[in-house]
């Protein structure tokens, strides 16, 4: 797959957004790896919400959160999800849809680890998305929490990683006069070749 500028170019969907992502590591000015994720719920009404990207695997976007929070509930529900990662620096974008699975175990209990002790707290204090009489009462909760784990506590067993397979990708770049470019990769099942499309802006 070739464009005029070679943005596209070389390796798989992956290795594409790996490289636009570390090129935007250098430019954007606040998370990078912000991306807005969209889920649908019970009565189908869809919901979106900003949330960290953490990790791109040689077949899937990995992020973290709460198993019970209003976002867990929906995938867990579906199955399915998708997100955008814009980065208004270099004129680009990144749109996935596909199917969500849990990314639990030693990864997701590394990746913990490896968060801020205030943050690793705050985890185990915070019913994500549930109604808080204050924020007073959050501050207690986290002190409660401070007090039970100590200076190093493990991974919530409500806590933990999702892992987004792609059916389909969309790299977007902005270009002279609106004449973007855009380029589709989609596949029919996770087991299956991808193909590309060039798309009209």
């Amino acid at each position: 797959m070739s464009d005029r500028s070679g943005t596209f170019s070389g390796g798989s969907p992956f290795e594409i957004a790996q490289r636009w992502l570390d090129e935007a590591e250098v430019t954007e000015p606040n998370d990078p790896n912000a991306i807005a994720l969209a889920t649908v719920d019970a009565q189908g009404l869809p919901n979106v919400r900003m949330v960290l990207l953490k990790e791109i695997t040689a077949d899937s976007f990995v992020f973290y959160t709460n198993y019970e929070s209003a976002k867990a509930q929906e995938i867990e529900q579906g199955g399915k999800a998708a997100f955008v990662l814009h980065w208004k620096s270099l004129r680009r974008q990144i749109r996935v849809r596909g199917h969500v699975s849990r990314y639990d175990g030693p990864e997701a209990d590394a990746y913990f680890a490896s968060r801020s002790l205030k943050s690793r707290l705050g985890a185990w204090a915070s019913r994500q998305s549930r109604p808080l009489g204050s924020r007073g009462e959050l501050v207690a909760e986290v002190a409660r929490q401070t007090a039970r784990h100590g200076t190093n506590p493990s991974r919530p067993p409500f806590w933990g990683g999702y892992s987004i397979t792609p059916l389909e990708m969309e790299f977007w770049a902005d270009g002279a006069f609106r004449l973007h470019d855009r380029f589709r990769w989609s596949r029919a099942s996770a087991s299956a070749g991808w193909e590309i499309c060039r798309l009209s802006p």
